[in-house]
């Protein structure tokens, strides 16, 4: 275990998440006395979820703070726990952020609560036992307590852990208020500089703006979600994608049922609906947004214009929305997102959550997944060993609330439309560096595309890359 303050000039860094998966982001760092986790995120792949359930490993109650890159579950979600288990310090994210977290914790803790109540009593029923504790994670009561520990910082201005050691969050243009964490520190009267770009975007995203360009850093810790790959451009602009899609969709009778991110994909895809139907693009029809938490967090972006880029603030400024239009249903109650099921004729449905492990969309999956005038449209990146990625990947039957079903619905995917940079977009932020860094990890990526990230860096920039393993410890 590692926990000892050091003011020698070392520096460990720990990888407890994000290392040969891509959700779990954790990095846990002792430098010039501090002692700091990076982000503290749930996993998600099936393969990896017993994972939340291990008692963590750190030195709780020596941490001087947990910071937050931004406030997707995988990032954020198990800052609770980690609460309960005796952490007392600080929660640092920016505001846009903190406003976030709050909700995602909250929803979290009631898809818990929900997933694990049906869970047992499926289980009771079928006279078997789960294959990871069918208890929540954390409570309500743990996320209130977490929340009190929430501070939130301003972009761009340095911020105090201790006399050597301060955070400075730059613009990741991921979320709305998303962050590079650049950690500044000395080594032996040196500055010294430690950058985790959390998830990085993609410029020119609808809303936000770009991620920032940074120049310097000792070490850089980065992402690689989409490191082997290129978003795909054949396919045309993604409001083309949207509409070839939802025409076809509707002139069979069909609905599109859209599994979404409640953060970002979620505003995203009302923004380009709007577009669609303001130009008439596509046919008027029912469209519900059944998350409330979805909701929830559209009304945090119009609190947030901060984090807008030009052309979102100029249509906010001229008084329009693009957030909301007239055929936008918005689904709060259970009853109410049950009697979807009762729908006659064409509509689109978006639900949480995005790669169908939890929620609502579970639901309609289920009500629709066997119907060939449907249409299943993902718009966002769907894990190894989910529910979204096998059915992505094109396997016949899924197992949805224990049930095996018979995909029979279309099944699409828009390219363009993720919130992540792809390979040529990191090498790009990377290669602004004015010099190499001493070692660059590459982490939150599945092995392969980690691997070919790292190699591209090789190749291309001539960088030291290391692609550290679970729980690997280094120090630098």
């Amino acid at each position: 275990m590692l926990g000892r303050n050091r003011e020698d000039g070392i520096v460990k860094l720990q990888f407890l998440g994000g290392a040969g998966q891509v959700t779990g982001s954790q990095y846990y760092l002792e430098a010039d006395g501090a002692q700091l986790l990076v982000d503290c995120g749930m996993h998600q792949e099936r393969a990896f979820l017993a994972r939340n359930w291990d008692k963590s490993p750190l030195p709780l109650r020596q941490l001087d703070a947990i910071l937050l890159t931004h406030a997707h579950v995988d990032h954020c979600g198990l800052a609770p726990k980690l609460v309960r288990e005796g952490f007392r310090g600080p929660i640092l994210t920016t505001f846009a952020s903190a406003d976030l977290v709050e909700l995602v914790l909250r929803d979290a803790a009631e898809i818990q609560a929900e997933d694990a109540a049906f869970k047992k009593k499926r289980h009771r029923k079928e006279g078997r036992r789960g294959t990871y504790p069918p208890t929540p994670l954390f409570t309500m009561h743990d996320v209130d307590r977490t929340i009190a520990r929430l501070q939130a910082v301003p972009y761009d201005e340095p911020i105090r852990i201790n006399d050597h050691v301060h955070a400075v969050f730059h613009d990741a243009g991921h979320i709305l208020g998303s962050a590079i964490i650049e950690l500044r520190g000395n080594d032996h009267g040196q500055p010294r500089r430690l950058i985790f770009t959390g998830d990085l975007g993609q410029p020119g995203k609808p809303i936000v703006r770009n991620p920032a360009v940074l120049t310097e850093a000792d070490y850089i810790v980065t992402e690689s979600t989409y490191g082997d790959r290129t978003h795909e451009n054949h396919h045309g602009p993604v409001e083309a994608q949207l509409e070839t899609v939802i025409n076809r969709t509707i002139a069979v009778g069909g609905k599109v049922i859209i599994p979404i991110f409640a953060i970002e994909r979620a505003q995203e895809l009302i923004y380009h609906l709007k577009r669609l139907l303001d130009s008439q693009h596509i046919e008027e029809v029912p469209i519900f947004l059944d998350s409330p938490m979805a909701a929830d967090v559209t009304e945090v972006f119009r609190h947030h214009r901060e984090c807008f880029d030009a052309d979102a603030e100029e249509i906010v400024a001229a008084g329009d929305s693009f957030l909301k239009f007239p055929s936008l249903r918005v689904v709060r109650g259970v009853e109410e997102s049950k009697s979807l099921n009762d729908l006659k004729g064409p509509a689109i449905i978006m639900s949480t959550s995005g790669m169908c492990t939890a929620g609502r969309i579970k639901h309609h999956l289920a009500q629709h997944i066997g119907d060939p005038a449907c249409t299943i449209l993902f718009v966002g990146y769907q894990a190894q060993g989910t529910l979204g990625r096998q059915i992505l990947d094109g396997n016949p039957e899924v197992r949805i609330h224990g049930i095996l079903r018979e995909v029979r619905a279309q099944v699409s995917q828009i390219q363009g439309i993720s919130g992540h940079a792809d390979r040529e977009g990191l090498l790009s932020w990377l290669g602004h560096f004015q010099k190499p860094p001493k070692t660059l990890f590459v982490t939150h990526g599945e092995p392969e595309a980690a691997q070919s990230l790292a190699q591209s860096v090789r190749q291309q920039l001539g960088w030291n890359v290391l692609v550290p393993e679970y729980r690997q410890t280094v120090e630098l």
